[in-house]
């Protein structure tokens, strides 16, 4: 089912919904999803101080997790100028067929304008995500996609990793302090068990980096969910990330952990548009009662059954 509705201060969100599963995307503040929720639990973080803020009508940006909720953009980061138009300005929304689209405002700092297509599967939790850059300008463009998804925070992360194209002598790093990227992090709360890595509290510095090509991960969190993000690879691209990653998460605290697969470079003659997918899921799962006691390889199962399923 999908239908306008009023959620988190906003008049005529969209709302994708089917039995288990509700999906609501604001237009107002950056083109963003404001609830992922599964029997009524919601995946991301959503800060109720943010409810109903529109660029322009008086309020300043709140602090540095503004804007909330499940979160997009392009990067790549320390390099892309700012693109407020972009980032927390008024969408499009839209209702197609039996899925959403929003559409930005065009960025005259990056040249771009942005596309986001949603669709929720009608009998599973399954979530595509599309966003679509195209160039508005008159020069070339060199962007790449980059989500920013706040989900619940104080969660375990899972990564699969593919150690035979890694570059990293630890399959990750660690940013910190300062404007540091620290290639060999000694850091309890990250291990490796095989080809895989767990990230099983919040690390000693927030932002983790990895160059993993497996595709996808899951984030599990204290609510008894399971968060997981499929999204396409390409080890013969080149990745225009401060250093090449795949993907990066950032645990600030126990309030969130940003959930963020990044794109390879997208190359873009004026005119030209490329599209990014990522698919979610969510899945009902036990938190351990101790977070040293996952049982990796039963999670793993999990996760692959519930995205072949």
């Amino acid at each position: 089912m999908t239908e306008l509705i009023d959620f988190a201060g906003y008049a005529d969100c969209i709302k994708l919904e089917n039995e288990h599963t509700r999906v609501v995307l604001g237009p107002h503040c950056g083109g963003r999803v404001l609830e992922y929720a599964w029997e009524g639990e919601n995946a991301l973080m959503l800060d109720p101080e943010h409810d109903g803020w529109i660029r322009g009508e008086g309020r300043e940006p709140l602090g540095h997790l503004f804007p909330s909720g499940g979160r997009f953009d392009i990067g790549p980061e320390h390099v892309i100028p700012k693109h407020p138009a972009l980032w927390y300005g008024r969408w499009q929304g839209e209702i197609v067929d039996d899925g959403a689209r929003m559409v930005s405002q065009e960025s005259e700092s990056t040249g771009t304008q942005l596309i986001r297509e949603f669709a929720l599967d009608a009998n599973s939790s399954r979530l595509t995500c599309t966003q679509i850059i195209k160039n508005v300008s008159d020069r070339e463009t060199r962007w790449c996609h980059w989500a920013r998804t706040f989900a619940q925070g104080h969660g375990i992360c899972v990564v699969p990793l593919t150690p035979r194209l890694s570059h990293l002598p630890k399959q990750y790093v660690m940013y910190g302090p300062g404007p540091v990227i620290n290639w060999l992090p000694e850091e309890p709360a990250v291990r490796v068990q095989g080809d895989t890595l767990q990230v099983i509290d919040a690390p000693a510095y927030p932002k983790l980096g990895f160059d993993s090509f497996a595709g996808w991960f899951g984030y599990l969190m204290p609510n008894d969910l399971l968060f997981l993000k499929r999204f396409p690879v390409y080890p013969e691209r080149v990745y225009n990330d401060i250093a090449g990653f795949t993907l990066c998460l950032y645990y600030y605290k126990d309030v969130v952990c940003e959930l963020e697969p990044i794109g390879p470079m997208e190359v873009l003659a004026p005119g030209e548009s490329a599209a990014f997918t990522e698919e979610w899921w969510l899945a009902p799962y036990p938190f351990p009662g101790r977070r040293d006691a996952l049982v990796v390889e039963h999670l793993m199962e999990v996760a692959k059954g519930v995205m072949e399923g």
